[in-house]
């Protein structure tokens, strides 16, 4: 299971779909509790697609290129 990761630039986390940095203080996307587990989202279209195949983006099956 993949672990969004913070980065060294502060609170950020990486969006488990697009990949992009995400603010973790003021998440554009919002986040979602899976197994335990908070992820942040730059935009609703990224939290909405992992809400629906968090498996998918988890085990890398799935990515969404921005």
């Amino acid at each position: 299971m993949r672990i969004p990761l913070l980065s060294r630039k502060g609170q950020t986390a990486t969006d488990p779909v697009c990949g992009m940095d995400v603010d973790t203080k003021n998440p554009s996307g919002g986040t979602w509790e899976h197994e335990g587990v908070q992820y942040y989202f730059c935009g609703p279209g990224c939290n909405r697609a992992f809400q629906k195949e968090p498996e998918a983006y988890l085990s890398g099956e799935k990515r969404m290129e921005m």
